[in-house]
C-alpha cells in the first residue's frame, strides 16, 4: 500500500499544473489552453493581447477567438478578412493558414472552406465551383461582395485532407472564408463564420 502511494506521488509530481489561467477580457481560458508558463499547459500556448484572445499559426499570424467549446475540445478563429479591392486574404503572403504540426491542434472536419479568385486549375478539382456552390451565396453579402464574380468552389475539410493548412496563394486562390457546420437551409448572413480548430486532450 505505502509503494502505491509512493509511486502515486511520484507521478504527480511530474505532472504540470493544473491551474487554468485568468480570463483574457471577458473570455475563460480553459485548461489545458495556456497564456503564460505559469498556467494551463504551455504545449497548448494561446495569446492575450490588449484583452483579446489570439491563436498563433506557424507563419507567425494571429486570429482571434471567437469561442472555445473545453467539452468538446474545440475553438473557433476569425476567418482572415478578405481585401474588397484585390479579393486577397489577409494572410495570403503566408500562403493562408497553416498549424505547428508538432503542436497538439488540428482544424476540425467541421469547416466548409471556400475559396475565391481561383485559377483555371482548380476545376480538375473534386471542389464544388458549380453556380450551386455555397461560395456564391457569400459573394451576395457585403463582406464577399469583393469577391464577386471569381472562380469560386467550396468543399468540406474532412479528413483525408491535411488538418493542418488551408492554402491561398497567387497563382491559384487568393482568397478564403469559412463556415461551422453550415446547414443548407441557412442564408449567407447567418452562417456560423469561423475555423473550428481541435486540441487533442493532455491526458
Amino acid at each position: 500500500m505505502f509503494l502505491q502511494v509512493a509511486v502515486l506521488l511520484t507521478l504527480l509530481s511530474h505532472m504540470p499544473a493544473l491551474d487554468a489561467c485568468p480570463k483574457c477580457g471577458k473570455m475563460v481560458v480553459p485548461y489545458p489552453l495556456s497564456t503564460s508558463d505559469a498556467c494551463g499547459n504551455p504545449r497548448y500556448r494561446i495569446y492575450c493581447n490588449n484583452g483579446a484572445l489570439e491563436f498563433l499559426s506557424a507563419p507567425g499570424i494571429y486570429y482571434r477567438i471567437l469561442s472555445i467549446n473545453p467539452g468538446a475540445y474545440k475553438l473557433v478563429i476569425r476567418p482572415p478578412l478578405i481585401g474588397k479591392n484585390t479579393c486577397y486574404s489577409s494572410d495570403l503572403s503566408v500562403g493562408g493558414l497553416k498549424l505547428d504540426e508538432n503542436l497538439p491542434f488540428n482544424i476540425s472536419v467541421r469547416n466548409t472552406v471556400m475559396l475565391f479568385n481561383c485559377s483555371d486549375n482548380i476545376l480538375l478539382s473534386p471542389l464544388n465551383c458549380s453556380s450551386t456552390s455555397y461560395c456564391r451565396q457569400y459573394e451576395e453579402i457585403e463582406e464577399g461582395s469583393g469577391c464577386k464574380g471569381t472562380l469560386c468552389c467550396h468543399f468540406l475539410k474532412d479528413s483525408s485532407m491535411t488538418s493542418h493548412r488551408i492554402r491561398v496563394r497567387v497563382g491559384g486562390c487568393t482568397a478564403y472564408t469559412s463556415v461551422v457546420d453550415v446547414k443548407p437551409e441557412d442564408h449567407a448572413d447567418a452562417w456560423n463564420y469561423g475555423i473550428e480548430l481541435q486540441w487533442t486532450s493532455p491526458y
